[in-house]
C-alpha cells in the first residue's frame, strides 16, 4: 500500500484528473467523489467528476453534486484516473472506464477488504468505516484545503456508511472527525434531515411491498426479502430507493444475517448481505459467488432466477452459521 505522501506527490505532477466511483453509488461513493474533486480543484487541478449511473436523487442536496455527471463513454483528455470507494475496477462501469482510457496513472482509494489493489498507487484501509474518512485523513494530514463542499460530503459519506455512526466499525477517529467537521461549520441538523428525513412516498410503498415477502428461517437467524422487477416498474422506483432498508430486518431480535434479493432489468440478481457483530463474515459469503465487500456488509451479482439465487445464498449462509 502507498502512503498519503506518495499519492499527493504523484498528484502534484499532473494537471488533468477524472474521479470515478462504483455503479449504483451510495453516500460514500458520491460524497468521496465530491470531497476529493473539490480538494483537487483547490490545488489548481482540472477535474472531471463522473459516475456510471449519475447522482442518486436522494443525494442531489449535496453541494457540488451537480458536478458529478453520468458517464457518457466519451474518451476524455485526462492524465490521472482516481477510483474512490470501489472494490474492483469493473464496478466503475463500462462507460466510466471508457472515459478514463487515456489515464497514464491510476490511483485507487478504498476501504473494502476485497479490493485487490488495481491501481498503480493504492491506499486501501479495510479498518476504516468509510472512504470518506480516509479522504478526511489525507486532506488534513497533508495540509490540504478542506472546502465546505468537502466538509459536508465527507460527513454524509461517513454517516451513511456507518449507519449514522452506529456500526461496529465506527472508531474514536470517526467521532473526532465529525467533531472537527462541526467546528468547521457543518450544520448537522440540516444535513441529517436532508440525509435521513427526506424520502419520497414511493420508498414507503416499497417498504410495504418488501415486508409482504419477508421470510424468517426456522432457526430465526436468517431474514430475507425479495424485490421483483414488476414491483420496481409498478412503483417507478429509483435505484437508491431501497438504500439501507435491509437494516430494518437486520434489526430483528435473533436475526444474525439479513439478505435482500433484487431482480435486475437484465434478469440477474443483486444480493445484499448484512450480518451482526459476532456472526459470519458477509464478505466471505459474497466471495463464494464472485462478490465482495466488508465483514458485516457485502454484495453479489449473480444469475437468476431469484428463487434459485435465494436458495443458493441461504444454503451458503446456513453452512457458515453452523
Amino acid at each position: 500500500m502507498n502512503t498519503f505522501e506518495e499519492i499527493i506527490a504523484a498528484v502534484q505532477q499532473y494537471q488533468r484528473f477524472i474521479i470515478l466511483s462504483h455503479i449504483r453509488p451510495d453516500g460514500d461513493a458520491i460524497g468521496s467523489t465530491i470531497a476529493l474533486g473539490s480538494t483537487l480543484e483547490t490545488m489548481g487541478k482540472d477535474v472531471i467528476y463522473v459516475n456510471e449511473d449519475g447522482v442518486p436523487e436522494s443525494l442531489a442536496f449535496l453541494p457540488g453534486s451537480d458536478k458529478v455527471k453520468q458517464a457518457s463513454g466519451e474518451v476524455k483528455d485526462i492524465e490521472v484516473a482516481i477510483a474512490v470507494d470501489c472494490a474492483n475496477k469493473p464496478r466503475l462501469g463500462e462507460n466510466a472506464l471508457k472515459m478514463a482510457t487515456n489515464a497514464k496513472l491510476w490511483i485507487n482509494i478504498d476501504h473494502h477488504k476485497s479490493n485487490p489493489g488495481y491501481g498503480d498507487l493504492n491506499y486501501i484501509d479495510s479498518d476504516s468505516p468509510a472512504t470518506g474518512q480516509i479522504l478526511y485523513q489525507m486532506i488534513t494530514e497533508q495540509g490540504l484545503t478542506l472546502t465546505d463542499e468537502a466538509r459536508d460530503s465527507i460527513y454524509v459519506a461517513v454517516s451513511t456508511d456507518t449507519g449514522s455512526f452506529q456500526y461496529s466499525g465506527t472508531t474514536a477517529a470517526t467521532y473526532e472527525m465529525a467533531a472537527d467537521l462541526v467546528k468547521r461549520g457543518l450544520n448537522t441538523g440540516k444535513i441529517n434531515e436532508q440525509t435521513y428525513d427526506s424520502f419520497p412516498y414511493r420508498r414507503v410503498a416499497l417498504t410495504r411491498e418488501l415486508l409482504n415477502t419477508l421470510e424468517l428461517s426456522s432457526s430465526g437467524e436468517i431474514a430475507d426479502w425479495q424485490l421483483l422487477r414488476k414491483v420496481k416498474e409498478d412503483l417507478d422506483l429509483q435505484p437508491d430507493d431501497s438504500e439501507n432498508l435491509i437494516d430494518m430486518i437486520r434489526a430483528i431480535d435473533g436475526v444474525n444475517v439479513a439478505l435482500f434479493f433484487e431482480e435486475l432489468m437484465d434478469d440477474s440478481i443483486r444480493v445484499s448481505i448484512r450480518s451482526k457483530m459476532g456472526s459470519i463474515d458477509a464478505c466471505e459469503i459474497a466471495q463464494v459467488f464472485g462478490g465482495g465487500g466488508h465483514a458485516k456488509a457485502a454484495g453479489i451479482r449473480m444469475p437468476g432466477p431469484i428463487s434459485e439465487a435465494r436458495k443458493s445464498v441461504i444454503s451458503e449462509v446456513t453452512k457458515h452459521l453452523s
